[in-house]
């Protein structure tokens, strides 16, 4: 019975029963009590009688109702980490911080309210013995000078795009990452098959070899070679299913999943290979395209604005304040009436007196930071450069060499083998030759595989580097 035929019959909402069938009877039971109250009161009583239910069906339920595991192609793997990896997330994050930034180092320092009591009397604290006792109330502001606070913002604003920058080059290294994991995991798929097939094809030469020996036309060492062939070949895929292990954990990493979750790649795929635009022109558009580049250059820009505003330290800033001061009591006989309220105005500047020993200073610090920052983006770019001519280089070479597999050594080694073959099955050809010339073509079709991986992880590597997926024509 399926969940949905099971919910059915108590007239549930599936997804209900579902969310309990996977949380499994221990956690169910335990988290039901605070989980179920999102649903309607019938189906919460109905909960309650179908939890001794599911001890009977939930493990028929849940293997009824799962489906059989999607293949994850090379496109689909690279959406979900994009999306779900959390080291990604965490550069998106801070750039989200950083480029609150900027507004405020481009706002003015907050205002100061003041609130004092002046020239109190300490005999009687009376406001109106003294002329001078006063309340007073003031706001003061600090204004920088001209252009200071506009690069500051600057300054802010470059760090907020190096961010940006960073995020996006991130994201070609996951992108890279996966593709990489991705094709190394259809590898040993690949590999596997083969290992396959070959086990298959010296069972048959097992055959082959009894039969001769039997009807006495064979020798037993060929039986016994063929075995030891064959128990080769079981433990090479042992191997394999273990790396292949290995490398779906990986790729579920990179994708935020289980570690546990199975990886289904494709049974086939597209054996294209596509030609490369010219070298000049990936150099071009790397040095617009590369994120890298382009953080680096932005840093060049936050340093030269925040050399700008050592510059300007040289020139004071300004305080500005007002403040009223609220006296009571009368004035003497000859002047006579109310004692009047005072006014006061305040303007105050720093003075940069120790220049030699802080701005000045300061100064030559920013002028070496900007230089180191446009030395580091000279020594990178060649660094890019060589990253671009690697990866031309090895799609090239592998290239090659699987149109050479695909086209000439393997059609070649399999006529081989077949006429190796026939020729032992009628006594002309030496068992040890047969076996040979099957072994050899076990490794040439592993190498077919692995030439046609490497090209396509070139390919990763070549888009990385350059910045963007169009690098072939």
């Amino acid at each position: 019975m399926t969940v949905k035929q099971l919910a059915g019959s108590f007239d549930l909402n599936p997804d209900a029963l579902r969310h309990y069938t996977k949380l499994g009877l221990v956690r169910a039971h335990r988290h039901g009590e605070n989980d179920y109250r999102m649903y309607g009161t019938a189906e919460r009583n109905r909960l309650r009688f179908l939890f001794s239910v599911l001890i009977l069906v939930s493990s028929t339920a849940t293997s009824a109702d799962s489906e059989p595991n999607a293949v994850l192609e090379e496109d689909q793997a690279i959406e979900i980490a994009v999306h779900a990896n959390p080291n990604l997330a965490e550069m998106r994050a801070r750039y989200e911080a950083l480029s609150e930034v900027p507004a405020q180092a481009g706002s003015l320092p907050d205002p100061t309210l003041s609130l004092n009591a002046m020239n109190f009397p300490t005999d009687t604290f009376d406001r109106s013995q003294e002329p001078m006792t006063q309340l007073q109330f003031g706001v003061s502001q600090k204004f920088p000078f001209p252009g200071k606070l506009g690069l500051r913002q600057e300054a802010a604003e470059h760090d907020a795009m190096a961010a940006a920058h960073s995020v996006e080059e991130l994201r070609l290294k996951l992108i890279k990452n996966v593709k990489i994991k991705w094709w190394e995991t259809l590898y040993l798929d690949r590999a596997l098959v083969t290992v396959g097939n070959n086990q298959t094809l010296l069972r048959q030469f097992i055959t082959v070899a009894k039969t001769k020996y039997e009807t006495g036309t064979g020798l037993q060492q060929d039986v016994l070679l063929a075995q030891l062939e064959l128990s080769k070949l079981i433990d090479q895929q042992i191997q394999i299913e273990a790396v292949r292990r290995t490398q779906a954990i990986k790729l579920n990493i990179l994708m935020d999943r289980s570690p546990a979750d199975d990886v289904t790649l494709p049974a086939e795929v597209p054996a294209v290979m596509p030609d490369l635009v010219n070298d000049i022109e990936l150099y071009r558009r790397a040095e617009n395209s590369r994120p890298l580049l382009g953080r680096m250059e932005t840093q060049i820009d936050a340093a030269r604005s925040r050399l700008n505003l050592a510059k300007r330290e040289y020139y004071p800033d300004f305080m500005v304040g007002v403040t009223y001061g609220d006296r009571i009591g009368d004035n003497p006989p000859f002047m006579g009436g109310t004692r009047a309220d005072f006014f006061s105005l305040m303007l105050s500047a720093n003075v940069p007196l120790y220049a030699n020993r802080k701005q000045s200073r300061a100064v030559a610090q920013r002028t070496s930071e900007l230089q180191k920052s446009q030395f580091a983006l000279q020594d990178k770019k060649g660094t890019v450069l060589e990253a671009i001519a690697s990866a031309v280089t090895e799609y090239g070479r592998a290239r090659e060499q699987f149109e050479l597999f695909r086209s000439g050594i393997i059609p070649q080694a399999r006529q081989t083998v077949q006429s190796m073959l026939a020729g032992y099955q009628v006594s002309e050809v030496d068992f040890l030759n047969l076996v040979r010339s099957q072994v050899t073509l076990f490794n040439y079709e592993l190498r077919y595989w692995k030439v046609f991986v490497e090209a396509k992880i070139a390919l990763a590597k070549l888009a990385a580097a350059v910045g963007e997926e169009s690098v072939h024509e």
